[in-house]
């Protein structure tokens, strides 16, 4: 049995929602309707609906959803529009690069994306963009900043480094651990051993700066710190998260001059041997060249490999066929992949037509129940002001309020329909436009821009005997409904 998506919901209402008449209860049925339509199933609803837009990144609410996520609790997050989940375009861009990193998927109904289909995935690379763009900005001002602080004897941050000091906030060489410093290069060069170096240096009565004994992986971090050859690196290290050192992208990373420890050449040569000696012992293994490589399925259910470089093959059952043919048959696969333009005209059409008409028959429910809400607080004013007797206002009131009710119902759960429909059309739009000349293309297009391809279109590839079963995500029905298209071969 299929396991359903598990997603969570997002809710935090501004006032002027509320103010709409769009209370939480109708945000987060909107939601679960939409999860419905898609077959996922709602583990979490994180509420936040007195928290202000400005940053929401260290609520509670927040750091629980992102341990949901990272945990893989929940593989999705549905909100009711981009400025709800933050206003902060930085806490946006951490919130989009999180969920990318761990594969997840956000989910914005005003907006119509939604990352599980390939159109949204087009918002991580536009969030990856505008990302980038912040950080080379930083790293501007601080590239303009890191120098001018050093000349100044600022402190850059952080600690100094092993044989180090900081004297009157000025990097300084420490007349103690120097020496020390220097020792491990030249041990080192002597023995191409880590663990024979920090073994030396033990038994000579030497310790770290916290006063433990070295281990291989201090004189590992000792002789890749480029500063014992005068260049310290920094602008480089975050936060640990979990005891766990992290790093920032290497373009933000900086380098300024400070004294030297060791000669260039003796810290290049202790480099060089140990990336010699990390090739040997983690040499890369042989790159896929083949394009449908891990799509492949035998009918018994195991995937199949290519051996020799000839044959997709099965060792259980004896069945394969050759790399060239069934990449052949999944090129002509493609060609009836798209629908005719006559087709593709007529489903656009339809498309079109059903969300007008669910966009009309909104405004219709919606201008109904602001009406209602409007009666229905002047009814009570009549009866405060005591115009209406309690039996007067009770017959009249009851009506209406039990027509709020149906409409409370009714609403959300057009607007989900209508939310499934603009991001299924935007989804398939997507595919169907990018793809439109691909048969053309193919057999010029680059191997890595094939297998993207592939892997965005395609569910599975299962081979037998006699046939081939070919599944490829997202193509568009006449009616509508997208979803997968199998051939049998």
């Amino acid at each position: 049995m299929e396991t359903k998506k598990p997603v969570g919901i997002w809710i935090r209402v501004s006032t002027e929602d509320q103010a709409r008449g769009e209370s939480p209860e109708h945000h987060e049925r909107r939601a679960r309707m939409y999860a419905e339509s898609k077959g996922w199933s709602v583990q979490e609803v994180y509420h936040l609906e007195a928290v202000s837009g400005k940053s929401v990144m260290a609520h509670t609410e927040a750091k629980r959803m992102l341990k949901d996520i990272r945990d893989g609790h929940i593989e999705g997050l549905i909100f009711s529009k981009l400025a709800r989940l933050a206003r902060n375009t930085k806490e946006l861009l951490e919130f989009a690069e999180i969920f990318n990193k761990e594969g997840a998927d956000l989910i914005s109904l005003h907006e119509s994306i939604d990352t599980s289909t390939p159109a949204g995935r087009l918002f991580y690379t536009m969030i990856a963009a505008m990302a980038q763009w912040e950080r080379e900005e930083i790293v501007s001002r601080i590239n303009a900043s890191i120098p001018i602080r050093a000349k100044m004897g600022k402190s850059l941050g952080g600690l100094s480094p092993y044989g180090y000091r900081y004297e009157n906030k000025l990097l300084v060489i420490d007349e103690k651990e120097a020496p020390i410093r220097k020792l491990v290069y030249e041990l080192f060069l002597k023995s191409k051993r880590r663990k024979t170096v920090a073994s030396e240096l033990n038994t000579m009565g030497y310790r770290s700066r916290k006063g433990v004994p070295f281990t291989d992986s201090t004189i590992f971090g000792l002789l890749r710190d480029s500063s014992a050859k005068g260049i310290r690196r920094v602008n480089y290290n975050k936060h640990r998260i979990g005891g766990k050192q992290t790093y920032k992208p290497e373009s933000e990373w900086m380098y300024v001059e400070c004294p030297t420890i060791v000669d260039e050449e003796v810290w290049n040569e202790c480099n060089r041997i140990m990336d010699e000696q990390r090739e040997k012992n983690h040499r890369p293994g042989p790159k896929s060249v083949h394009l449908l490589s891990g799509f492949v399925h035998c009918t018994c259910g195991k995937k199949m490999y290519v051996y020799h470089g000839e044959k997709y093959a099965c060792k259980v059952c004896k069945i394969s066929i050759p790399v060239q043919d069934i990449d052949e048959i999944y090129h002509e696969q493609l060609r009836t992949f798209l629908l005719s333009d006559t087709d593709l005209a007529t489903y656009e059409k339809d498309q079109d037509t059903e969300i007008k008409e669910k966009e009309r028959l909104l405004g219709i429910l919606t201008e109904e129940a602001t009406k209602n809400r409007k009666r229905m607080t002047e009814l009570l004013n009549m009866r405060l002001e005591k115009e209406l007797t309690k039996e007067n206002f009770i017959a009249y009131h009851r009506p209406l309020e039990e027509r709020m009710e149906q409409l409370d119902s009714q609403i959300p759960e057009l607007q989900a329909s209508i939310d499934f429909l603009k991001i299924q059309y935007l989804s398939s739009d997507a595919v169907l436009n990018g793809a439109k000349d691909l048969n053309n293309h193919w057999g010029n297009m680059p191997f890595e821009e094939k297998r993207s391809v592939v892997e965005i279109i395609t569910d599975k590839i299962t081979v037998d005997k006699e046939d081939i079963h070919i599944k490829l995500d997202y193509r568009p029905s006449i009616s509508g409904n997208a979803g997968k298209s199998q051939s049998n071969l």
